[in-house]
């Protein structure tokens, strides 16, 4: 093994490296068959998409790419090729990191996740619906890699309780078929012990723990599959949640400058019902699917084996909140530093009420503003209880006050490498509008002109979902956002109406392990198999494509106006393609009458 497994690293190797230098060449032909400044800003979005799908360089230094490609092609001057890795919108997703450092600094996550799972109950079904609606909380503040990393261990350990350590029964089958094959070829015979002789009557007829085993294999599995599931549709419900969502907020300020229609506020009102919606569908299927809900027995009395664990189950859970003790006044403080995150981001343009930024200057405060605001207080706000006669005692030592979240801990914990990689997609989209190659795509989409826009939601969300299941989520949505946005000017809709589907498709990755890290993790358990997450995130799939339809037809089109073809987005038309004479579109009016 330990040869093969150096085997496929040297190939790996090789095909990185012949990946770097061939790829450069292979994509010379687009050079020369377009329009010299379009045709060298397409060069460059196919080399990066290229590397980015196979991950010849890792993908933050890819994203800067466009560092070096864009000057020396002439397709944008480094000023401007480099403001765009530091936009608001960087610092909004960088205020979202610094905030879920000091909640993981001070283990407030953990102490919220096993106070849900006290209260849902012990019973699997509630267990897992307990795991999904914290790991998806959790999913919209952390990333969903440290959400999925941070719920797996609760639950392998609440499984143990339930079940005991998942192998040894394996285990055991197999050593006494190794000794009865040992036996065989000796050609000895033994009386059959104890064990054996319950192994032999399991055989003769179906046995309550032959149920049991395979009860608890299903239960298993349903456990280690919600997780990463649920930290996915979790992430979708705020703009902080995860990259995607914010490359959709930094490419509309690029393509659609007048377009203030999306902020924190109106995609939680929008992303957070369809959140619970999604989530709650997909409990009922992975309970079903793995027999946390029995649709045929749910009158049957449960057996003393399952009572038992269960009773294991609730004082393992308990044992875990007891053991991080008394609530410190540290988590007291992250958790209302949180509170009002949250809710000054929320209400400072919430659309349907004037906000708290209308008392200041038009356009001067954005959600980067409130974000960075709020976490700055963390790196001076003292993590214990002060006391104020420290100030009137002249002997009292003058000892450091521990504040809750210092900048060592922040430049350890923050992935930055995300800041690029958003950075990277909005220089991506910058040279795409500043070369043209934005109208050149347009150009090439009249035959999608007659397409439906509620088919197109449908078709555009399938194509992104298939595709994210194999590259980064990142990447893909840098590279189709600027092309929805043109099918969007062709087809006569709202920009919002297929750039959100195709933003939030991209977390619609389920059915296999290399989809997304949470995937991944939950699959390195090594209790789950391939075919496992295909079954399951095949009709999760399908259950995403159709509720996301539903809600961009029904509560998106109040929040975002999607009914009519907004001036922002006209204003762009008449800029980058011909004069925009009807408004009103066959399209258009298809949409309307939905």
């Amino acid at each position: 093994m330990a040869a093969l497994g150096a085997l496929v690293k040297k190939v790996w190797s090789v095909r990185r490296v012949l990946v770097l230098l061939c790829a450069p060449l292979a994509l010379v032909p687009v050079l020369l068959s377009l329009p010299p400044k379009e045709g060298r800003c397409l060069y460059v979005i196919l080399l990066m998409a290229l590397y980015w799908c196979t991950e010849a360089l890792p993908l933050a230094v890819t994203a800067l790419l466009p560092i070096i490609l864009f000057p020396f092609l002439g397709i944008l001057p480094s000023s401007k090729v480099c403001s765009q890795y530091f936009l608001d919108t960087n610092f909004l997703f960088l205020s979202g990191l610094i905030m879920a450092s000091a909640i993981e600094e001070w283990n407030l996550h953990r102490r919220i996740a096993l106070r849900v799972l006290m209260l849902v109950g012990v019973q699997p079904a509630r267990l897992i619906l307990g795991m999904m609606l914290t790991t998806s909380f959790l999913s919209m503040w952390l990333s969903n890699t440290a959400s999925t990393a941070m719920m797996l261990p609760i639950a392998n350990a609440i499984l143990k309780s339930l079940f005991g350590e998942k192998n040894t029964s394996k285990d055991m089958n197999r050593e006494n078929e190794e000794n009865q094959a040992s036996l065989h070829q000796n050609k000895l015979y033994t009386v059959p012990t104890e064990m054996q002789f319950l192994a032999s009557t399991e055989d003769d007829a179906p046995s309550d723990l032959k149920k049991e085993e395979e009860y608890k294999t299903n239960i298993w599995k349903g456990f280690l599959i919600s997780i990463p599931y649920a930290a996915s549709i979790g992430g979708t419900a705020t703009l902080t949640g995860t990259a995607p969502n914010l490359i959709l907020l930094g490419q509309l300020k690029s393509y659609f400058p007048e377009c203030d229609v999306v902020n924190f506020g109106s995609w939680f009102m929008f992303a957070f019902p369809l959140m619970l919606i999604f989530l709650l569908m997909g409990w009922l299927w992975i309970s079903i699917l793995y027999g946390g809900i029995d649709l045929r027995g749910w009158k049957t009395k449960k057996s003393n084996l399952r009572v038992d664990a269960e009773a294991r189950a609730r004082e393992v859970i308990k044992e875990d909140y007891q053991k991080l003790g008394p609530t410190k006044f540290a988590e007291q403080a992250i958790f209302f530093f949180f509170c009002v995150f949250a809710i000054m981001l929320f209400s400072r343009d919430p659309k349907f009420i004037p906000g708290w930024a209308s008392l200041f200057a038009p356009g001067f405060i954005s959600d980067a503003v409130t974000g960075i605001t709020i976490v700055i207080i963390l790196f001076f706000f003292p993590a214990e209880k002060p006391s104020f006669k420290w100030w009137f005692d002249l002997k009292a030592p003058n000892t450091e006050m521990q504040p809750l979240l210092t900048w060592r801990k922040a430049q350890e914990t923050v992935p930055w490498n995300i800041i690029l990689l958003l950075g990277g997609g909005f220089a991506m989209a910058k040279g795409c509008e500043e070369s043209g190659l934005s109208v050149w795509i347009g150009g090439r989409l009249h035959p999608l002109e007659g397409v439906p826009p509620p088919v197109a939601v449908i078709l555009i969300t399938i194509v992104i979902a298939l595709f994210t299941e194999f590259a980064s989520n990142t990447a893909t949505i840098i590279i189709f956002l600027p092309v929805l946005a043109e099918l969007a000017i062709r087809l006569k809709v709202n920009p919002l109406y297929l750039m959100i589907p195709g933003t939030i498709g991209c977390s619609y990755a389920f059915m296999l392990p290399v989809s997304t890290p949470p995937n991944s993790i939950a699959f390195s358990s090594g209790h789950l198999m391939v075919k496992d997450m295909a079954r399951t995130g095949l009709l999760m799939n399908v259950m995403g494509v159709l509720l996301l339809s539903l809600a961009m037809n029904t509560w998106a089109k109040s929040i975002f106006q999607l009914g009519t073809f907004p001036a922002w987005a006209n204003i762009h038309a008449e800029n980058a393609t011909a004069p925009l004479t009807a408004v009103d579109n066959v399209t258009l009016s298809a949409l309307n009458k939905i």
